[in-house]
């Protein structure tokens, strides 16, 4: 395809699983690999977790590759097929380039520490006791809903819609929708609220009512800060990544496709 990158450089990054492991032994014969710190892309084996976990060690390191997952794992709805025939360097250059931005987290705990992590699926609040979570909600700076009661709430992207948000009732976003997701858990009240589709541009903010009673932890993605008193949530537009499908089997495909699972 004219203008498409060619992507020569690539490293190869397999989670502990034996599956990937083995896969990996296939691999190495069939290509020169070359270390993360000199390539222009990445073959990930593993699944839908271990690719969450290569793209948040991008965003640490703030050295940002295109990713090329090939499922080795379970559901494995971030990655490939995994083809045994084939050669898989050919298979990444014919593949088709989907931007995802992450979400970013500013948490702010009740003893006034500040912490700031990125998700790629969504940032959720949960209550840590038995205790619902009571929580102010402001888009843009105007509170929406002054106490949620609730298990908890979260914001997902499009790309993460159809995880944690999925089960929670939430909406799927198609991934070029420019909408977040905002979904509350188990809500008690208002019992008739069942959430919010909102363009990426704005700013979620949640303010935790009687933070020591009925205190709350933040999760950005794998990432749990416990105890917030305030979390804000944006569109992290300085840090977009780049996933890598096989045509015909793309995020967006598969997003649609997950509205007709009965």
């Amino acid at each position: 395809m004219a203008g498409q990158p060619t992507y020569e450089r690539l490293a190869l990054a397999i989670s502990n699983s034996a599956l990937a492991q083995d896969t990996a032994e296939a691999l190495r014969e069939a290509h020169d690999w070359v270390p993360l710190e000199e390539a222009d892309a990445v073959v990930a084996l593993g699944g839908d977790g271990f690719m969450l976990q290569t793209l948040h060690r991008m965003l640490d390191n703030e050295r940002i590759l295109p990713v090329y997952g090939v499922n080795r794992g379970t559901m494995g709805f971030l990655m490939n097929k995994h083809r045994p025939k084939g050669a898989l360097i050919e298979r990444v250059n014919r593949s088709r380039p989907v931007g995802i931005s992450p979400l970013r987290m500013e948490a702010i705990t009740q003893d006034g520490h500040t912490r700031v992590e990125c998700a790629l699926n969504e940032v959720s609040l949960l209550r840590e006791t038995r205790q619902t979570a009571k929580i102010e909600i402001l888009v843009d700076g105007k509170t929406r809903i002054e106490e949620l009661v609730a298990d908890g709430v979260l914001v997902a992207t499009p790309a993460g819609s159809t995880a944690y948000n999925l089960s929670a009732n939430g909406p799927i976003l198609p991934l070029d929708s420019q909408l977040l997701a905002l979904t509350p858990i188990s809500a008690f009240r208002p019992r008739r609220w069942r959430g919010a589709i909102l363009p990426e541009r704005v700013k979620v903010t949640f303010r935790i009512n009687e933070p020591a009673k009925r205190p709350v932890a933040a999760v950005a993605d794998q990432k749990e800060v416990r105890d917030v008193a305030e979390v804000h949530v944006e569109i992290a537009r300085d840090s977009e990544l780049t996933l890598l499908f096989d045509k015909g089997h793309s995020l967006d495909d598969r997003i649609v496709a997950e509205q007709f699972v009965v």
